[in-house]
C-alpha cells in the first residue's frame, strides 16, 4: 500500500514512530540540534473554553519554549491565532543566559493567523494552506517535531499534512483522559478514588446516577456533576443533597428519590460564572458527564502530580504542586505552589508511576497529570482520592518548565524536590488568575515599565524572581499570569505578594499585604484561599 492511499491515523503512526531518534536528541538540552514547531492551539469544545476571560491569550502559556533558543543550534517556528507584542517576545529571549538576543532571534520564527474567531488554533492553520507551507518550508524536516497543548484528531492532521511527528498523545487514546475514562484507569490500577458514575448522557440518567450514588451512601452531603470534556473546572457543579431531606435513600423509595433530583438539577451550584441550567443541560448530551461523591473535609487540599511517558515508554515523574482552587466550592484552577506538601508528595509519585504505566500500556505519549483531593486524618496522615486524569499540558506545565530551562536543574525523585544546576533547591508560587478591575488599561509595555522600576524580574545570578505570562490579557481583562521563585516556600511566596503589592500601588488602589488575600482575588472575591497550606475549606 502507497502511502498516499493510506488511511490518515496510520500515517500519523509512521510519523510518530519517528519520535525516538528526535525525541532524544531534544533531550539534550547543550547539544541538540532541532526545530520544533509549537502550536499552543486549547483545542477542547470552544464553547466550554469561552467560561475563561481571555482564553486566546492562553497560547502564551507555552512562550516557555522560546528558552530552548539557549542553544544555538535550536529553532523555534511559533504559530499564534494574533500577532504577540514585540515587547513580550522581547521578555523571554532576554532570559536566555549568555546567548546574544540577536542571535536567538534570528533562530525564532512567528507566524500569526490574524484570526481571533471562536475555533481552535490548529483549525485555523489547517484552513490556510499557504500558511501552512511556509511552516513545512521553515523547518528542516529530519530534525523537526512538532509540540502542542493539548492533541485532537485536528493536531493528527496538521502533523501528517506537515509530514511532522507529533510529540504528544494520540487522539484515538483521549477518552482516557476524560472524566469517565479516568475513573477506569483508577480502578484497573487500585488508585484510590470517590465512588462515582459511569458516563451519562442526559439529565434523566444523571438523576438516575446521583440517586443510585446516595443510596451507596446514604450518608453522603454533596455530590459534584462533571461534564465528561470539562476544562479547568469550568464544567464542574455541585448538588447539595442536604437541600433534600425528604428523600434521602431511609426515607423515600428510589423513584421519588429520582424525582426529587430532577426538580432540583436547576439549581445546581455552578463553578462558572455565567454558567445556566439551560446551557449546561444542553451541553450533557454532547459532552456526556459524570456524578461522584463530593469529597468533604475540615483541612482539605488539592494537590497533582505530572509525569510523562517517553517514546521509550518509560514513565518519568516530572513535579507534584498543591493547586490552588477558587470557585463557589474550590473547583475552579487558579494557580499553583510547587513542590507539594511533604506529607503526601512521595505517595502521590507512587500513584503517578502506576497510572502512567497502565496508560503507557495503553499507547499514550508525552504529557499526564492526574489530580487528587487529600484530607488530614490528623497525626500526619491524609486519605488521598484521585479526581481526573489529564492527558496535555496543564496549568502546572508552564510554570515547572520555566523553572527547569531557566534553572538547567533536574527533579530528585526520592525527595520529590528541585535541585538548579547551582544544586539549590527551588520553590515558586505561581497563577494564571492574577486579576482585578483596576489592572485592565495596563499595556505590555507598562508592565515591563513597572517590572524594571521595581526590579521584579528573574535574577539568572540568584535564581530567584518572577516571571510573567499571560501578558496580552492585561489590558481588555486585568488579568496577569506569574510564576515567582525562590529559594523556599516562603521567599516564593514573599516574591509574589511583593508583585501584587507594587502592581495595587502602581495603579492606585489598596496595597494588598499577604498572601492569604491575594489568591482569594485572583479570580473572584467570594474564593477565600487559607495561606501557607494552600488548601481548600469546603
Amino acid at each position: 500500500m502507497s502511502d498516499r492511499s493510506l488511511p490518515l491515523s496510520e500515517k500519523f503512526r509512521q510519523l510518530q514512530a519517528q519520535l525516538r531518534d528526535r525525541w532524544h536528541s531534544m533531550e539534550m538540552l547543550d547539544e541538540s540540534d532541532v526545530d520544533i514547531l509549537v502550536v499552543p492551539s486549547i483545542s477542547v469544545d470552544q464553547r466550554e473554553l469561552q467560561k475563561i476571560q481571555g482564553y486566546i491569550h492562553y497560547e502564551e502559556r507555552l512562550l516557555f519554549s522560546l528558552i530552548r533558543l539557549w542553544n544555538p543550534k535550536t529553532r523555534l517556528v511559533y504559530v499564534t491565532s494574533e500577532p504577540l507584542p514585540p515587547i513580550v517576545i522581547d521578555y523571554y529571549l532576554q532570559l536566555l543566559p549568555g546567548i546574544p538576543f540577536s542571535h536567538a532571534r534570528d533562530r525564532l520564527l512567528l507566524y500569526p493567523v490574524y484570526d481571533s474567531s471562536l475555533k481552535s488554533l490548529t483549525a485555523k492553520i489547517l484552513e490556510r494552506p499557504r500558511l501552512l507551507q511556509r511552516i513545512k518550508h521553515a523547518l528542516r524536516p529530519e530534525k523537526s517535531f512538532m509540540i502542542c497543548y493539548n492533541s485532537t484528531v485536528l493536531e493528527r492532521e496538521l502533523s501528517v499534512q506537515l509530514d511532522l511527528p507529533l510529540y504528544a498523545c494520540d487522539p484515538d487514546l483521549l477518552d482516557w483522559g476524560t472524566k469517565s475514562g479516568s475513573r477506569q484507569i483508577f480502578a484497573e490500577t487500585n488508585v484510590p478514588h470517590p465512588d462515582g458514575s459511569l458516563t451519562v448522557w442526559n439529565p434523566k440518567d444523571l438523576a438516575v446516577a446521583t440517586a443510585e450514588l446516595w443510596e451507596r451512601q446514604p450518608k453522603l452531603q454533596r455530590v459534584v456533576v462533571k461534564l465528561n470534556e470539562g476544562f479547568s473546572g469550568e464544567g464542574n457543579a455541585i448538588l447539595d443533597l442536604r437541600s433534600l431531606p425528604d428523600y434521602a435513600p431511609e426515607l423515600a423509595d428510589h423513584k421519588a428519590r429520582v424525582t426529587a433530583i430532577m426538580s432540583r438539577l436547576p439549581q445546581l451550584g455552578f463553578q462558572a460564572k455565567s454558567e445556566t441550567w439551560e446551557n449546561y443541560s444542553s451541553r450533557i448530551p454532547e459532552l456526556g458527564a459524570i456524578v461522584e461523591a463530593f469529597v468533604e473535609g475540615t483541612e482539605k487540599r488539592s494537590p497533582s502530580v505530572q509525569g510523562r511517558i517517553t517514546p521509550d515508554g518509560e514513565v518519568d515523574i516530572l513535579s507534584t504542586h498543591d493547586q490552588i482552587l477558587g470557585g463557589n466550592d474550590g473547583q475552579i484552577f487558579l494557580g499553583c505552589s510547587f513542590p507539594a506538601d511533604l506529607g503526601y508528595r512521595l505517595q502521590l509519585q507512587e500513584y503517578g508511576i502506576a497510572i502512567g504505566r497502565n496508560l503507557a500500556a495503553k499507547g499514550a505519549l508525552e504529557r499526564f497529570g492526574v489530580d487528587f483531593v487529600a484530607v488530614y486524618q490528623g497525626e500526619g496522615q491524609w486519605d488521598i482520592q484521585a479526581i481526573e486524569i489529564n492527558l496535555r499540558k496543564g496549568g502546572t506545565t508552564h510554570p515547572f518548565m520555566t523553572l527547569k530551562f531557566l534553572t538547567r536543574g533536574h527533579y530528585d525523585l526520592k525527595s520529590g524536590d528541585f535541585f538548579s544546576q547551582q544544586n539549590r533547591r527551588k520553590y515558586y508560587v505561581a497563577s494564571d488568575n492574577l486579576q482585578k478591575d483596576h489592572y485592565r488599561g495596563l499595556l505590555p509595555n507598562d508592565l515591563m515599565d513597572i517590572i524594571a522600576s521595581h526590579r521584579l524580574h528573574f535574577d539568572t545570578s540568584t535564581e530567584t524572581g518572577t516571571v510573567f505570562h499571560l501578558m496580552g490579557c492585561l489590558s481588555e481583562f486585568g488579568k496577569l499570569g506569574l510564576t515567582s521563585i525562590g529559594d523556599s516556600i516562603e521567599e516564593a511566596e514573599a516574591i509574589y505578594n511583593q508583585v501584587i503589592q507594587v502592581l495595587d500601588a502602581e495603579t492606585c488602589t489598596s496595597v494588598v499585604t499577604n498572601i492569604a488575600e491575594s489568591p482569594a482575588n485572583l479570580s473572584q472575591p467570594s474564593a477565600y484561599i487559607p495561606p501557607i497550606a494552600w488548601s481548600t475549606e469546603s
